[in-house]
């Protein structure tokens, strides 16, 4: 029997392939779970229990939650990436960790082909197809979901005819955790007006009232949360999710332009994501100078969108993760937030790196480091050339 290595999350897109690729196509079924940092050991276990119950020849599980913050998410915080000025990238960001374990299991274990859940109207196929291809030349790939053009509803039969029962209210929506988020897709995002109900979204609001919390930042880095320092950034965003997911913080509905071509709406919550984010940008206004500002956020934008669109691969993804690892250097120091329920409000740093040391000058009221007739003839000069043109303009 010829074998095939199939992503699987344990959702309803990825059973039905399990059962459609042996079943239907006859392979032997190899499934990989790829932990992104959205399963904890019971949803492993739970997931291993589930793709075994399939029939599925062999089950394994790799966590990629290090090696995803390490090699992605990183520099997603160095640069301050927000799609939109909104969305994290939550899911696009994963997937190239997901894609790239898979095809490395695929040549492990000498597989003909890998298959994945992907529809043909998002941006996973398109990521998923990429790096596979250009990691596994010739493989082949399999997408029953896209190629059938199924919709949840079908494939909810169908497992039932197999004698598989999926929950139809559990197949309503389609989530994904991670680390660095999770997304909602359900009936309410298809259309252009509407918000997902309170009971979508996977972390409910228990948090009243407000809470200070503080985040420590080394070259760039969260290493701590509250003062309590920890071994691996990653550790320390859980911790951080852990006290804000309660609160509603970082919920909110996606709308961008797909790499296929059409505009597309997803839910997120991303409690961790967009506080930390928002802390180090606080952070780096303090202690980089504007031109460093100005220079990161022009290369930021082009890498997170460039991932967004799985370039992942691209070597210009190295060069501009040297620039950015770069500026890091002096943003180091500890960030104050107070959360409320579905929001959170920056109080301001502290750092040995502050540009904004009272030695030189307060903003508004003294300078210490000038004269008013330094400044007298600087503005004189640093307008010259305006005004020159000003008035040979007006002599015409």
């Amino acid at each position: 029997m010829k074998k095939v290595v199939l992503a699987f999350s344990g959702g309803l897109d990825t059973s039905y392939c399990a059962i459609y690729l042996a079943k239907d196509l006859g392979y032997e079924v190899h499934t990989l779970t790829v932990n992104t940092g959205g399963f904890n050991d019971d949803e492993v276990k739970e997931i291993k229990k589930r793709a075994l119950s399939l029939g599925v020849a062999s089950h394994k599980t790799v966590n990629e939650t290090k090696n995803y913050y390490d090699t992605v998410i990183k520099y997603l915080v160095y640069g301050n990436v927000l799609k939109n000025g909104t969305y994290p990238l939550s899911v696009s960001a994963e997937r190239m960790s997901q894609a790239l374990a898979a095809a490395k299991y695929a040549k492990q274990l000498g597989a003909n082909a890998v298959a994945h859940g992907s529809t043909g109207a998002g941006n996973d196929q398109v990521r998923f197809d990429m790096i596979l291809q250009i990691i596994n030349p010739g493989i082949e790939i399999i997408t029953p979901i896209r190629d059938k053009k199924l919709s949840r509803e079908e494939e909810v039969n169908y497992l039932k005819e197999k004698g598989i029962h999926f929950s139809a209210e559990k197949a309503r929506y389609s989530i994904n955790k991670g680390i660095w988020g999770t997304s909602v897709g359900g009936k309410e995002t298809l259309n252009s007006l509407g918000q997902l109900p309170e009971e979508a979204w996977p972390t409910q609001v228990t948090q009243q009232g407000n809470e200070e919390v503080k985040l420590g930042f080394e070259k760039g880095e969260l290493i701590s949360v509250n003062g309590k320092k920890y071994t691996h950034p990653t550790e320390a965003i859980h911790a951080l999710q852990n006290i804000a997911g309660a609160y509603g913080i970082g919920r909110d509905i996606h709308v961008g332009d797909t790499i296929i071509g059409i505009k597309g709406r997803v839910g997120f919550e991303a409690a961790a994501p967009v506080l930390i984010i928002k802390a180090h940008h606080a952070l780096e206004k303090h202690v980089l100078t504007k031109w460093q500002l100005s220079w990161k956020d022009q290369l930021a934008q082009f890498y997170g969108n460039w991932l967004h669109e799985g370039q992942y691969l691209d070597p210009i993804m190295r060069d501009m993760e040297a620039f950015l690892t770069s500026s890091q250097q002096h943003v180091t120091g500890e960030v104050s937030i107070t959360l409320y329920p579905y929001r959170y409000q920056i109080n301001g740093i502290e750092s040995k790196f502050d540009l904004m040391s009272a030695k030189f000058g307060k903003y508004g009221e003294m300078n210490l480091g000038w004269t008013g007739d330094d400044v007298k003839g600087f503005t004189k000069i640093f307008g010259n050339q305006v005004a020159i043109y000003h008035q040979i303009k007006s002599n015409q």
